[in-house]
């Protein structure tokens, strides 16, 4: 191997410190929206509209990262936020990004943290489309408050069967001569879940492992 080569591989694996093969996983950006009420810092929910992915569900404003934000995951958070929302973008002030969370079902979740400038949940217009209804709770509310957790066992199916009925092989195990076990559904590790009972609305899932993570960043500061 020349020394070009090993030159040129250490300068590319200097690039790789993030996520490999993260295009494999449906990428999405979401914010953590934060507002002030009473002098007191609150975190903004939104309950998914019925009709649409995820329905009745509790979540933060975001979505797919699209091509019309060329990869930007911070704009993703920022354009959903300003549709679901009805928020002029100007008065949304990007604070942090945290890191990447990746979930069993195949989806990788990009949050920012961002600062709502507005007097009253009264000054948005939210998206009826997406959105069935949005509250707040006080940040401190999940600071001294323990989530929930539960542990859920993930399979991994080598195969699924049709609308028909008809068996279809997704890994043809047989084919590259691989483990006959692998012909078969295996385990794979739990999966936690986390949720928290409130007032408003149960938090749970992806949203409450978002919640859990930024306390551990908050709890020092309030």
């Amino acid at each position: 191997m020349s020394n070009s080569f090993i030159k040129g591989l250490k300068e590319n694996l200097k690039k790789q410190t993030g996520i490999l093969s993260k295009e494999k996983y449906l990428n999405s950006a979401v914010l953590i929206p934060l507002l002030l009420i009473n002098d007191e810092c609150h975190l903004l929910f939104e309950k998914r509209s019925i009709g649409i992915r995820q329905g009745g569900e509790v979540s933060f404003p975001g979505g797919q990262v699209d091509e019309i934000d060329k990869k930007d995951y911070r704009q993703t958070a920022i354009r959903e936020t300003v549709e679901e929302l009805g928020i002029d973008e100007s008065k949304i002030e990007i604070i942090g990004q945290m890191g990447t969370l990746i979930a069993p079902m195949g989806v990788s979740v990009d949050p920012f943290v961002g600062i709502l400038h507005i007097k009253s949940l009264d000054e948005l217009k939210i998206d009826s489309n997406e959105v069935e209804r949005i509250f707040t709770l006080p940040l401190s509310f999940f600071i001294n408050t323990q989530p929930s957790k539960f542990y859920v066992q993930v399979e991994v199916k080598p195969y699924v069967y049709n609308e028909a009925g008809e068996k279809v092989e997704l890994l043809p195990v047989k084919k590259f001569g691989l483990p006959e076990k692998y012909s078969k559904p295996w385990k794979g590790g739990k999966h936690r879940i986390l949720v928290y009972t409130t007032d408003e609305e149960t938090v749970w899932g992806i949203t409450a492992e978002l919640v859990y993570e930024f306390c551990k960043l908050a709890k020092d500061e309030i």
